[in-house]
């Protein structure tokens, strides 16, 4: 088994414990693992399993990030392949004096942006990652979806012994290649989701569909493009442009728990609808995605997830 080791150092301000809940969302992610000090997950290099861990030792106005990696056939390139990695995954490249200054003159955000200032924007390492969080999570509790995709990566993802014994990638259209739809079922997804899933990526495997195109497109395209997958509706699409294109001014108006967070945050009546949201989010672009993560940790502190 190869080792490697090196340091990155982020665009202060950075705090690796709020990026890392906001990538895992629940503390039972076995995909994105966080022990309080160490964030660890599974990355597929060259069809190879790499388990990497990440700890974070300068405070959060001077970060300095250790990273160590575990796999096979380490090569000159891996320290590169994996700093690109995590540096998009982090958020660790992203420069957010202005967010700052933008918050602080707005006394809804304020102390909200505070609370949390470190949070850097996460992203999914793949742009497929994303559609099928997305579909899982449809319709669903979060700590349900969140089940049916550590089920998906310890049944189809490629397993490295890790530091807690076998830990698993989130799988690859590869992977998913020739799953059945009884297979889905077993796992927990209904036949809708299974068939979305399926035909996902059958259509990335065949080359129909080019994920990676949709960074070179502008966001209504993007979202059109993403609304003519199988299971790919309004939330999903501003979810994956969210979470899986990193483009901060999107914010996904169809989820209901961010809904009713706007709500409490605004000292609204009832929770607002569609029209409402894009009323309120116009006034926070180019940042409005950005903020949805912050209602994300402020949701998990109440919960007693980030003490």
């Amino acid at each position: 088994m190869d080792l490697i080791s090196f340091e990155l150092k982020p665009v202060p301000p950075f705090r690796l414990d709020l990026t890392a809940w906001a990538l895992r969302r629940r503390p039972d992610n076995m995909v994105d693992r966080w022990d309080g000090q160490t964030y660890r997950r599974v990355l597929v290099l060259k069809g190879k399993p790499v388990e990497v861990a990440v700890i974070q030792t300068g405070p959060s106005h001077n970060p300095r990030l250790e990273i160590t990696g575990k796999g096979k056939r380490f090569t000159s390139e891996t320290e590169v392949t994996l700093s690109k990695i995590l540096e998009k995954m982090l958020g660790i490249r992203t420069k957010l004096a202005e967010f700052y200054s933008f918050a602080m003159k707005d006394k809804n955000l304020s102390l909200l942006v505070e609370r949390f200032r470190g949070l850097k924007p996460p992203r999914f390492p793949s742009i497929f990652e994303g559609i099928v969080n997305g579909i899982a999570c449809q319709q669903l509790t979060l700590t349900v979806g969140i089940l049916l995709l550590n089920r998906l990566a310890q049944s189809s993802g490629l397993t490295i012994k890790g530091q807690d014994g076998s830990a698993h990638a989130f799988p690859r259209p590869e992977d998913l290649a020739g799953l059945e739809m009884e297979t889905f079922q077993k796992l927990g997804f209904s036949r809708q989701k299974g068939h979305a899933l399926i035909e996902l990526t059958r259509r990335v495997m065949d080359g129909e569909v080019d994920l990676e195109n949709l960074k070179s497109l502008d966001d209504q395209t993007a979202l059109e493009q993403l609304r003519q997958l199988r299971g790919v509706g309004r939330w999903t699409a501003g979810y994956v442009l969210l979470r899986g294109l990193g483009r901060l001014h999107i914010f996904p108006s169809d989820d209901v728990g961010a809904r009713n967070k706007l709500r409490r945050l605004l000292n609204l009546k009832k929770p607002p609808d569609w029209e409402a949201m894009n009323r309120i989010l116009a006034r926070w672009k180019p940042y409005s995605g950005f903020i949805y993560f912050h209602l994300l940790l402020d949701n998990l502190a109440e919960q007693g997830y980030l003490a």
